[in-house]
């Protein structure tokens, strides 16, 4: 039974929206109608047009597909029929967004199209690895521990994207504080205290001066600064979106000291772990390294790949292809090799992808561990400083005094 997309009006006024089951538009406005509601627009979920409307719509969340793909393994893993285990999904569904694309799919596999096949018109919120896993688990005939794994990649694949986020979370927040109250003390605070000694016409020590310069350029031009600033990050983000431009910045982002080593990892072994489920579900090498690029957020890393699947076309292996482009890690061409060469390459990855993870998370509570005492120190220097500033002419009036 095809679903159908809905804005209604309850007798109260109130506007609802939801997704419903019926044969036909006609139908369905006459199921809302025996729910005591009065349908605005009725359109037909799954349908081309449909599936342009979704552009405006929330994105699936990564959250919210791993919990959905999760019921859905249950049911399938139960004997439920494909079908059955859709609507369920649909009616158990806690977001809108995941109720309206799963009623869609639904609506696809129901007019005699595959679950892969349904998948592929919505792109933006079932990846390229998320289809090839499911188009793997039908031509084995597996599909529910299929789509088991696959909950369980979705779930590890943000894992570590956020330890390394809630990681420097702290730090962040350290940091714009200490700017805000920066700011507050040098345009507001200071002024005022050190506009006394700036008319009583005595010499002011140079930290001082220094200090009523700052203040007063901030006042004056710091907005012009802050357009400034916004003006470039936008200039910047837009240049990025230049292939040339945005290699080069990757490469350089790589090789930093610090943050080069956190991009790499977090981005390998993500790489890895969508290697490593793709090949053991039976996907070919080839497919699965295209969608793990997919992956990638770093173009070096994407340009390293894609270089990779042209030399594994011509006969080359994983290890040596992926080595030939120096920008993974040592260790994971080894280990992939190892896999090659016992005919474990499943494994290998996903131990790969373990080992890489474990080390990211590690470097990045260490390096958070060196920031915090950092900011705090700074702060407490330019403060420091401040209060220099202030007191220094004060102690000078207090010895001319005596």
């Amino acid at each position: 039974m095809p679903a159908y997309r809905y804005e209604a009006a309850q007798a109260s006024g109130k506007i609802l929206k939801g997704v419903i089951d019926a044969d036909s538009v006609r139908q369905a406005r006459a199921l809302l109608r025996e729910q005591g509601l009065s349908a605005m627009e009725v359109t037909a979920v799954g349908t081309q047009e449909a599936s342009a409307s979704f552009s405006f719509a929330s994105k699936v969340k990564p959250a919210d597909l791993a919990l959905a793909t999760r019921q859905l393994a249950s049911l399938l893993a139960a004997r439920l029929p494909l079908e059955q285990a859709l609507g369920a999904v649909v009616e158990q569904a806690e977001t809108s967004a995941v109720r309206e694309r799963f009623a869609a799919v639904r609506s696809e596999v129901i007019s005699g199209n595959t679950l892969s096949q349904a998948l592929s018109r919505f792109p933006k919120d079932f990846p390229e690895v998320y289809r090839a896993l499911i188009a793997a688990g039908e031509q084995s005939g597996d599909l529910g521990v299929v789509m088991g794994k696959l909950a369980d990649y979705i779930e590890s694949r943000t894992a570590l994207a956020q330890r390394v986020l809630l990681a420097f979370t702290y730090p962040a927040i350290v940091t714009l504080v200490a700017i805000g109250v920066i700011m507050a003390l040098m345009t507001y605070v200071v002024p005022k205290v050190i506009g006394v000694f700036a008319s009583s016409k005595q010499a002011l020590p140079f930290l001082t001066t220094a200090l009523i310069y700052v203040s007063d350029v901030l006042r004056q031009w710091g907005w012009v600064m802050l357009l400034i600033l916004v003006v470039a990050l936008v200039v910047w983000r837009w240049a990025l979106k230049t292939p040339a431009i945005r290699l080069g910045w990757d490469r350089r982002l790589l090789n930093a000291p610090l943050i080069g080593r956190l991009i790499r990892g977090v981005n390998t072994a993500r790489f890895a772990s969508t290697l490593a489920i793709l090949v053991g579900s039976g996907v070919p090498l080839i497919r699965a390294l295209e969608a793990g690029a997919q992956t990638l957020t770093n173009a070096a890393l994407k340009h390293n790949v894609a270089d990779t699947v042209a030399r594994v076309r011509e006969g080359a292996s994983l290890s040596r292809s992926l080595a030939a482009g120096g920008q993974f890690p040592p260790v994971m061409v080894h280990m992939i090799a190892s896999g090659e060469a016992t005919g474990r390459l499943p494994e290998m990855l996903e131990r790969t992808a373990t080992n890489l993870s474990q080390e990211t998370e590690r470097r990045a509570l260490t390096l958070t561990g060196l920031l915090e005492p950092l900011l705090i120190l700074i702060m407490g220097g330019v403060v420091l400083l401040i209060v220099l500033a202030v007191l220094l002419p004060i102690i000078e009036i207090n010895q001319m005094v005596r």
